[in-house]
């Protein structure tokens, strides 16, 4: 008998598995907060050199803000005042000659002066983090994001270790009070500190969450589960648009965004661990307990006695209960490599995309809350196409396709003029919807793909070559200072690649989640037509 014929027989579908996954969606629905907030604390409103020490009485003074401006600053290209240079003294004359093409400029000498319309404060207004020194603006997202990648590794390795549900309570600790402690900081290296352990704690939630739904779900289930889970993920995404319109002290936004994982921890109490995980550790007693609240839970208690502890033990079918497995597992045998190689890469490429559209979210005409909210409403629907493409096309084909057409979307965009404007936002939005279709594919493709014994780590493993793509992604932007389009050429092309390679993984639509290495290394593969319950019946007749 398989674990999943037992969870045919106790409903793996029913009110137990509904609580999980609600319970589940509260800290989902924080990870975007956290995840794309650099789009709000750390936004660059307008600005100019501060021009208040060369107002000495004279007829500077007399001058209305918009003259003062034309004598100050120099314009650049489009006609704007520059924002990072100045003239050393008021030029008079320009008031009456408007050229001042080849009037000498210097760096902005007291600081800037910020347009306070749309954000009362961000790190950039707060720590000038502009001009000379923007790349330390975008480099507070790559802190963050090294954090995740790190935290992926570590939740990988300690979660298959000591199990999903204790370290998903670490993980909320550490988010919350590194979230916390971000808005009190009192320098940039300061908050750059805690923003690394912020992301580090969030991570854990992010693969932890994932994993624990998908083991407790029966097959024909897991897609509807899957996506059920990352709608919590969308409903964020646009409840962080409205809560940073409401609260745009930066502070005061991150204090917002890290409230809710309190009603997290408390309801962690709620949460079953994973009966496959106890079971793949010689935990069997306890996977029997929660196996029967199960059965109980879902109004089939007539099978809660027909589960026997001698059965259970091998359920899994692995003989060495003890053994502790690492990354190191995922690359020993060879079609293990080949599975951690083609996941990084596509994983790194689907990363890459979504927070390349995803952080860079200005040039469309619309203001920056306007914006987020409708990239974020596009992933609604595209979920509800996934879920239908999953089970019809299957997950392989579902992967490819929404990177193949995320890159056509983005290379559209590259030869669309800048002032058609209402094109090129429809045909981001729609990139950025394929973008989600393709994260939310790969969550549950990689944890169908990956066996029960090192699942957690090939979660963790993929989600450090994400947030390596990630990490990446704000440094890649500040490209368009080399080349405007070159950020989106490479992202194109990153997206295309990773498409390409998604072709070469195997189907898991309708297949049984593997639960040894050597269910991975076998030459047998697994049935991807096979009815679970039929099965089941088979095999519980023939005393499983």
């Amino acid at each position: 008998m398989k674990f999943d014929n037992i969870l045919e027989e106790i409903d793996g579908c029913g009110w137990f598995q509904v609580l999980i996954v609600t319970l589940l969606c509260i800290p989902r629905v924080i990870l975007p907060c956290h995840f794309l907030l650099n789009n709000f604390i750390a936004a660059v409103p307008s600005h100019h050199c501060d021009l208040s020490a060369l107002d000495d009485g004279s007829l500077f003074g007399n001058l209305t803000q918009e003259q003062r401006l034309t004598v100050s600053v120099p314009v650049q290209e489009d006609g704007t005042p520059s924002s990072c240079k100045m003239f050393p003294e008021p030029q008079f004359h320009i008031l009456s000659n408007s050229n001042n093409s080849d009037l000498a400029t210097v760096p902005c000498q007291n600081g800037w002066t910020y347009d306070n319309s749309t954000f009362k404060s961000t790190m950039a207004t707060e720590w000038d983090l502009v001009c000379d020194r923007k790349g330390m603006n975008k480099a507070t997202a790559t802190i963050f994001f090294v954090g995740v990648m790190i935290g992926a590794i570590a939740f990988g390795t300690l979660t298959d270790k000591f199990g999903r549900k204790p370290m998903l309570l670490v993980s909320y600790t550490i988010s919350m009070v590194f979230g916390f402690a971000s808005a009190f900081s009192n320098s940039y290296t300061m908050f750059g500190v805690m923003r690394f352990f912020t992301g580090f704690g969030l991570t854990g939630i992010s693969i932890i969450s994932t994993v624990l739904s998908v083991e407790w779900v029966d097959i024909k289930h897991r897609a509807l589960i899957g996506i059920t889970g990352s709608m919590a993920w969308s409903f964020g995404n646009m409840m962080l648009a409205g809560i940073a319109y409401q609260v745009n002290d930066w502070r005061m936004l991150m204090i917002a965004v890290s409230a809710p994982l309190g009603l997290a921890i408390i309801t962690w109490w709620w949460l079953p661990e994973s009966a496959r995980w106890l079971i793949a550790n010689g935990k069997v007693e306890r996977a029997h307990l929660y196996l029967e609240k199960c059965a109980r839970f879902n109004n089939r208690k007539d099978f809660t006695s027909k589960i026997k502890l001698e059965h259970l033990s091998d359920v899994v079918g692995t003989d060495n209960h003890n053994k502790t497995y690492s990354y190191l597992d995922l690359v020993r045998t060879p079609k293990m490599r080949r599975l951690a190689l083609l996941t990084g890469i596509v994983w790194y490429g689907v990363a890459s995309t979504y927070y390349g559209i995803s952080l860079n979210i200005t040039g469309f005409g619309l203001n920056v809350y306007l914006t987020h909210f409708i990239y974020s409403a596009i992933e609604v629907p595209a979920k509800m196409v996934v879920y239908f493409c999953l089970d019809t096309i299957g997950r392989k084909h579902c992967q490819a396709g929404t990177l193949l057409l995320t890159g056509t979307c983005i290379a559209i965009n590259i030869f669309v003029p800048k002032g058609q404007w209402h094109v090129r936002t429809i045909v981001a939005v729609l990139g950025k919807g394929l973008s989600e279709a393709s994260f939310t594919t790969v969550i549950l493709y990689t944890a169908e793909l990956y066996p029960t014994v090192v699942r957690q780590n090939g979660l963790g493993y993929n989600n450090f070559m994400a947030r390596l793509g990630v990490s990446i992604a704000p440094l890649i932007i500040l490209l368009e200072d080399v080349w405007k389009p070159l950020p989106e050429v490479i992202i194109c092309c990153v997206s295309i690649l990773s498409g390409l390679v998604a072709f070469l993984l195997p189907e898991t639509h309708n297949a049984r989640l593997p639960e040894t290495i050597e269910d991975i290394e076998q030459t047998k593969k697994r049935n991807p037509a096979y009815n679970p319950k039929q099965q089941a019946m088979q095999e519980y007749k023939h005393g499983g």
